[in-house]
């Protein structure tokens, strides 16, 4: 028995099977707005055929200038995307580096501080104490020195020991002409038996600044500075004031 073989002719692929490929593509970029921003135009509308009827899932078919259009306006807006985010890098990264910029600046203005608030000198340059705390005596009507002497001849500077405000000034008895003032760590300091007076009350001091001259005002042998380091600025409330200036690193 024969057979006989079904022949048919090959046919060319139609124009919907060659843009099937491009239509999707088309499809994605319709639904991102790419398309719809060039179908705006009216040189492009012109060039955007209409759906063709295939009786299958409608394609739209374009030409090579408009889908060129296409890819350039969608590689346009990437690198637009691409240049946002990396200047918001950009600008984070600038902020990032301000910040720890200020924040160093800030931790050496607090050292400094700290430094300068910290930072002790002797009441007397070059000098040394004469006369040790609580030596006793009669020269002195609690029966013990309450501060120290620090060998000076009349006229000789007399410096804060450290970061402060002047509390008081003037007559202070037995004291003679004296300054008392309250020290950044709470203490009180005081200078006795000024020739003269340098300062005033409320006015800020620091270290080494020249607050007078001693001399041998009130009740006195002879010229020279009394000093007391105390708790609070009231005769009687003495504490050692070679230790106190010892312990902010002055060696007496």
């Amino acid at each position: 028995m024969a057979f006989t073989r079904a022949t048919a002719k090959h046919r060319r692929p139609s124009r919907m099977h060659r843009t099937t490929a491009r239509a999707a593509g088309v499809a994605a970029l319709t639904t991102s707005g790419v398309l719809g921003t060039l179908a705006a135009a009216p040189a492009l509308a012109a060039e955007t055929p209409a759906p063709e009827d295939t009786g299958l899932t409608p394609v739209i078919t374009i030409g090579d200038t408009v889908a060129a259009r296409i890819d350039a306006q969608a590689a346009a807006q990437q690198h637009a995307a691409e240049q946002k985010l990396a200047e918001q890098a950009a600008r984070e990264k600038a902020a990032a580096l301000a910040k720890k910029e200020r924040e160093a600046k800030e931790r050496a203005a607090r050292e400094a501080e700290r430094k300068r608030l910290n930072t002790f000198v002797p009441p007397i340059s070059g000098s040394y104490v004469s006369t040790g705390y609580k030596t006793g005596g009669s020269l002195w009507s609690s029966g013990s020195h309450t501060g120290v002497d620090f060998h000076a001849a009349s006229g000789t500077t007399v410096h804060a020991v450290g970061v402060g405000t002047v509390v008081e000034t003037g007559w202070g008895g037995a004291y003679g002409n004296q300054i008392v003032i309250r020290m950044a760590d709470g203490m009180y300091t005081q200078y006795g038996h000024l020739s003269s007076i340098g300062v005033t009350v409320g006015q800020q001091v620091v270290a080494g600044q020249q607050i007078g001259v001693s001399g041998a005002t009130g009740n006195v042998t002879g010229p020279h500075l009394h000093f007391e380091a105390r708790t609070t600025p009231d005769y009687g409330s003495d504490v050692d004031p070679v230790a106190y200036l010892r312990r902010h690193g002055v060696n007496v």
